[in-house]
């Protein structure tokens, strides 16, 4: 009777998986699969360059894209604290100086510096940290000279002296 149960509960927590190639995170291009399980909490886990999210089966109602969209946006958003955070620590002891307030948030570009408020798309982890460092760079330029000046780019090249290499992987999405 005990292993009838068993049978029955592992046949209910694996129910539906789903696929989306590649998935890019710190540069490194990810498969992403999510499972859904008989769960209360979402697990994330990372094995052979595939990005596992397991979500409990409640979200299967979900249109599959849209979930999946969701989960990766909010996998993005979760990795952005952590990256973002460090990218600005570093750029802060590098330069001497911060912004009054940053924040992390979807918007139409990458970064954007205003009223000494840098903000930064949670997207940007997509890239490698070289290129995280560089927008983040960019915005702290901004917050010393506010248009793309020679002053501007004079700074960010004091700092980051390969900044065109950077500049070009973001041009050429």
């Amino acid at each position: 009777m005990n292993l009838v149960k068993r049978k029955k509960k592992i046949k209910t927590e694996v129910n539906y998986t789903i696929q989306r190639h590649p998935v890019p995170v710190l540069g490194i291009k990810y498969k992403v699969k999510i499972i859904y399980k008989n769960i209360k909490i979402t697990e994330l886990n990372v094995e052979n360059k595939t990005i596992i999210i397991v979500l409990p089966n409640k979200y299967k109602k979900i249109e599959h894209k849209k979930m999946l969209d969701l989960a990766i946006d909010k996998m993005y958003e979760q990795i952005a604290k952590v990256e973002i955070e460090r990218a600005m620590e570093k750029t802060r002891i590098m330069l001497g100086f911060a912004p009054e307030e940053y924040e992390i948030k979807k918007m139409e570009t990458l970064g954007k510096c205003e009223k000494n408020k840098i903000t930064i798309h949670p997207e940007v982890v997509k890239y490698n940290r070289e290129v995280i460092d560089y927008i983040v760079l960019h915005q702290y330029c901004h917050l010393k000279h506010k248009n793309h000046t020679k002053a501007f780019f004079k700074m960010l090249k004091n700092y980051q002296p390969n900044y065109k290499k950077n500049e070009e992987i973001l041009l050429n999405l």
